[in-house]
């Protein structure tokens, strides 16, 4: 059965049950990376400051509470948003789908050359055959091959109408 005298004991030296508690909340976290436990081992920690402070044991569970719940709601979101982010920006292949090329040889279904970022690359066509000194889009890169097609039509310049 458990004492009074213990549970004196133990609320004299809350700090090392928040300590505690944020290092297994942390752990959690390790396994779940879903920043929630991350989210209430800062709320733990909080509950350590607070019995630092010397606040009772009630205002320690209300502070870490509060804490825990103001760092769902306002850090966890940006920091999932961050996390979940793509690359800054694509690379390799992927990054030549969409870019011009000059058809150096014709290009048909089955094959042909063009220059693409400055290099030649074999291709073919998506659709239509292109004749030697057109411009292109590559629309996918399969392998070694830069599949092309039409450059999309580009509207027409509106003229932009000069202030009073």
């Amino acid at each position: 059965m458990i004492t009074v005298e213990f549970l004196d004991a133990l609320l004299d030296r809350s700090w090392l049950l928040w300590i505690a508690a944020a290092l297994v909340l942390g752990i959690l976290e390790i396994t779940a990376i879903d920043l929630v436990f991350a989210m209430l081992a800062g709320g733990a920690l909080a509950g350590a400051a607070a019995d630092a402070f010397g606040l009772s044991f009630v205002w320690q569970v209300v502070l870490a509470a509060l804490v825990a719940a103001l760092l769902i709601g306002t850090i966890r979101p940006v920091l999932l948003r961050r996390l979940r982010m793509p690359p800054v920006g694509t690379t390799n292949a992927a990054a030549l789908v969409g870019r011009p090329a000059l058809v150096l040889a014709d290009v048909t279904v089955r094959g042909g050359q063009v220059k693409l970022a400055g290099e030649t690359w074999s291709a073919r066509s998506a659709g239509p055959a292109f004749a030697a000194g057109d411009d292109v889009v590559v629309t996918a890169i399969d392998g070694a091959t830069a599949v092309i097609g039409p450059l999309p039509a580009t509207p027409p310049p509106t003229a932009v109408p000069e202030g009073p």
